[in-house]
């Protein structure tokens, strides 16, 4: 049986997804699931605050593969992946019989390996 290792990538993916689940508990965020996968996409963390729905897209990048000071792991957001999102969001409702309002919204984490320090930003107002 062939064994399949991370990647890098997926390494600094998932440390910015841990590092982001504790920044929304910390903000009062109620974590209900992580990682939701469909056919269609996946939803990184799905949480609730006062009475609405929140489905995150973390975005993850080290210090050390950012090239520019201007870099901004949002702009790593396509249509493409909005698409996917929104179907699979409606798919999380539809299985869960869920009628409440709800929310995508965007966690950036930038990690720096050297420091093991990361700077998180929410962003609640991420214009799609």
């Amino acid at each position: 049986m062939l064994m399949k290792y991370p990647t890098e990538k997926q390494k600094i993916g998932k440390l910015g997804e841990d590092i982001a689940t504790r920044f929304l508990v910390k903000r009062g965020f109620n974590v209900i699931e992580r990682n939701y996968l469909k056919r269609t996409g996946e939803i990184d963390i799905i949480c609730q605050k006062d009475n609405k729905l929140y489905f995150i897209e973390v975005k993850s990048v080290s210090r050390e593969n950012i090239t520019t000071d201007s870099y901004r792991p949002e702009d790593n957001i396509h249509e493409a992946k909005i698409l996917r999102l929104s179907r699979t969001i409606d798919i999380y409702l539809s299985e869960r019989g869920i009628d409440l309002d709800w929310k995508i919204t965007v966690v950036t984490v930038i990690i720096d390996s050297h420091s093991k320090t990361a700077k998180v930003k929410l962003l609640q107002d991420f214009a799609w």
